[in-house]
């Protein structure tokens, strides 16, 4: 006999400061690899969705892997590919799960 687990967790990445970072010309390709990181740590992107200071994202996890391990990868994964995009450093600070 097999079990199930299934793992959903709402993230929300907010800017250093709450800049207005995540312009519009960026913000899709932002979450493209965002759901990247996520595919490369087993997980599955649900949706994902944001305005310029915070991004939100809903996934299902795999078990195997630790939650704090997922969101430090996300957040600096995705801190490094905004850096290179846009020069700017510092995105993500702040982060609520629930």
């Amino acid at each position: 006999m097999g079990s199930f687990t299934q793992l959903t967790y709402h993230i929300v990445f907010g800017t250093k400061y709450r800049r207005p970072s995540i312009k519009d010309n960026v913000r899709e390709r932002l979450y493209e690899y965002i759901g990247g990181t996520i595919r490369a740590k087993k997980g599955r992107l649900i949706e994902i969705g944001g305005v310029e200071d915070h991004v939100h994202i809903l996934a299902g996890l795999a078990p195997t892997e630790a939650l704090a391990n997922v969101v430090r990868d996300i957040k600096a994964n995705s801190s490094k590919w905004m850096n290179e995009q846009s020069g700017s450093s510092g995105l993500f600070y702040d982060t609520q799960i629930n």
